[in-house]
């Protein structure tokens, strides 16, 4: 099973998320299609079909994050002493060609955010980023050509 690598802060937003859904969500739809069969035929019935259709949403959305908790791997960055970026490192890097400074954390899937610097792991610059260090250039391949960045500063353990 593999596991799938979050920052504290991802996984307790995941977890507050399945317990809204469970508590709040879940019953809310229970009772929508309650008040929906009492309107009476199913077959022509609005209301009811998109009420299973959403209940069937929020009963997908919390498998999916228990699957996830379940295979979490949270990342402790107080313990992450390295030049070498890795997961949840912070990195300042500048786009040689513009000469623009932009600062990303390396985050799970599930927790990315560009608009907040949050680049996912599984995104073309964090894999090109990773096992780098200070000073290093990169190449990151895109569908409008390569670009070149340089990394200026590495940090881990500072919030999320």
């Amino acid at each position: 099973m593999n596991r799938i690598p979050m920052t504290m802060n991802g996984h307790k937003k995941l977890q507050e998320e399945l317990k809204f859904l469970k508590n709040t969500e879940r019953p809310n739809v229970i009772e929508a299609i309650a008040a929906a069969r009492l309107l009476g035929d199913f077959s022509e019935n609005a209301e009811y079909h998109a009420a299973k259709e959403k209940q069937g949403m929020i009963e997908a959305r919390i498998s999916d994050i228990e699957e996830k908790l379940s295979r979490s791997e949270v990342i402790d960055f107080s313990k992450i002493v390295s030049p070498t970026i890795k997961f949840g490192a912070k990195i300042e890097i500048e786009d040689e060609e513009t000469d623009t400074v932009s600062v990303f954390q390396i985050v799970g899937s599930d927790e990315s955010d560009i608009k907040k610097g949050l680049l996912p792991i599984t995104s073309p610059i964090a894999k090109a980023l990773i096992g780098k260090k200070i000073g290093d250039q990169v190449e990151v391949k895109t569908p409008r050509g390569a670009h070149y960045y340089k990394i200026i500063n590495v940090k881990y353990g500072e919030g999320e």
